[in-house]
């Protein structure tokens, strides 16, 4: 570990990090969330065929879903402020609602809202922040029960998005502003 005090670096630690999705705590970050994924992509390939060669190409870029696991406390309570997000996007348990209505991504991607992962250095100063661009919950699972267990409940998220964006403390000191990565579908 010598090489990172003489150079005066330190790494981006896993541990240090916050998460934000707006329907939940309106416009602070999840105390208590457990864990978050960052965004990844794939880029698909198109396979030419030659005589005996084969040449790959680029294909398109897609956005993989997130996870996130959050802790379900009492107050506030984090499951039945789920299943309220989920009726702002549209679903009513048959029966419930004397309005017809569907889900629909507008109505799902403003329940949710902005989505932000922060990555922080030491003193909690932001060292990487990405944006999720139209977040949705895709997946929600409100935990196990376990008469053997003394874990804390747990909610899991899927998150799916159409692209996101990521900027840097360094961004601003390069000149450069943010990086950017999109894609159209997902």
């Amino acid at each position: 570990m010598a090489f990172w005090n003489e150079s005066g670096l330190e790494p981006k630690r896993a541990y240090r990090w916050r998460v934000q999705l707006g329907g939940l705590g309106g416009e602070g970050y999840l105390w208590y969330a457990k864990k978050v994924g960052k965004p990844s992509l794939t880029i698909t390939e198109h396979a030419h065929k030659y005589l005996n060669h084969t040449f790959y190409y680029p294909g398109k870029v897609e956005w993989s879903e997130i996870s996130v696991q959050l802790v379900d406390p009492v107050d506030p309570d984090v499951g039945a402020t789920i299943a309220d997000l989920l009726e702002q996007c549209g679903y009513n348990v048959p029966g419930s609602a004397e309005v017809v209505q569907t889900v629909s991504k507008g109505n799902s991607v403003g329940a949710l809202g902005v989505v932000f992962i922060e990555q922080i250095d030491s003193s909690g100063a932001p060292i990487e922040t990405w944006t999720l661009t139209n977040a949705w919950i895709k997946e929600a699972k409100w935990g196990e029960l376990d008469y053997d267990g003394e874990d804390l409940t747990m909610i899991d998220l899927t998150l799916r998005y159409d692209f996101a964006t990521i900027s840097t403390s360094t961004d601003s000191a390069a000149g450069g502003g943010s990086t950017f990565f999109s894609t159209t579908g997902a």
